[in-house]
């Protein structure tokens, strides 16, 4: 056997090693400098294949989340909340309640860090090897009353329901007439003991009654949301109003 290395990079890519057959080349300068055995040496491209898939394997899934921006939970000030403590952040990035089909659902008014601490918390479960949804409610119902018709909206969906973490933000943030209540049950039912839910909303559950116009779906969704979940109630200024930006400089 005396194969080019052109050759042999050939092989790799039909093995789909497509990554490796760019390297090989600096991968066999190396083996030859530092005398690698051969169990060293396919550690080495193997490691650098695997490396290189769980890269691409993130990016696919930070693709497919859809976040509005990205927020990590590096970035989110514990220090500013009362709601959470550092040591329950610190139990909720271990994503034991992501394994058993926990939810949690966010409370509090606009501007407190509902959706940052939901979103950095997808990105770690992202990073973790899930994958993870992202949606407004409003975004939602039209993705629900559109499936039959839009493919667009079938393959968001999809994607959706395949999630091992759903993020629903601004839940009744607005009112539902009783079709997309009835959808929206649905959904909740599908996900149901399959994924977790992280919900934000600005209004607490024994509101939501009000907005959706059926008492008797809303418990139904109540039953399985509240089943297993863990409200955090997220009160306090807003961010943004304590960070607002102005367009004239204060005079000296």
């Amino acid at each position: 056997m005396n194969k080019t290395v052109k050759e042999l990079q050939d092989y790799f890519r039909q093995l789909r090693l497509a990554e490796t057959a760019e390297e090989l080349p600096q991968f066999l300068r190396e083996a030859e400098k530092a005398s690698w055995t051969y169990l060293e040496f396919l550690e080495a491209i193997t490691t650098f294949e695997l490396n290189k898939r769980e890269v691409k394997s993130i990016e696919r899934r930070m693709k497919w989340a859809c976040f509005p921006f990205v927020k990590t939970l590096q970035e989110f000030n514990i220090e500013e909340q009362t709601a959470i403590t550092e040591r329950q952040l610190s139990q909720l990035q271990e994503f034991s309640w992501l394994e058993k089909q926990y939810n949690l659902i966010l409370l509090g008014p606009p501007g407190v860090g509902k959706t940052f601490l939901a979103i950095g918390l997808g990105m770690e479960a992202i990073q973790r090897g899930y994958q993870v949804y992202f949606v407004t409610m409003g975004e939602l119902i039209q993705l629900l009353k559109t499936q039959e018709f839009a493919h667009k909206s079938q393959v968001q969906l999809k994607r959706l329901r395949a999630s091992d973490l759903v993020i629903i933000d601004d839940l009744m943030y607005m009112a539902m007439d009783q079709r997309e209540a009835n959808l929206f049950f649905q959904l909740i039912n599908y996900l149901y003991e399959q994924s977790s839910i992280i919900l934000t909303s600005n209004k607490s559950p024994d509101q939501w009654s009000e907005l959706m116009g059926d008492q008797g779906i809303t418990t139904a969704i109540l039953d399985r949301l509240l089943h297993r979940v863990e409200v955090i109630h997220m009160n306090g200024d807003s961010y943004r109003m304590k960070n607002r930006q102005h367009v004239f400089q204060n005079e000296k």
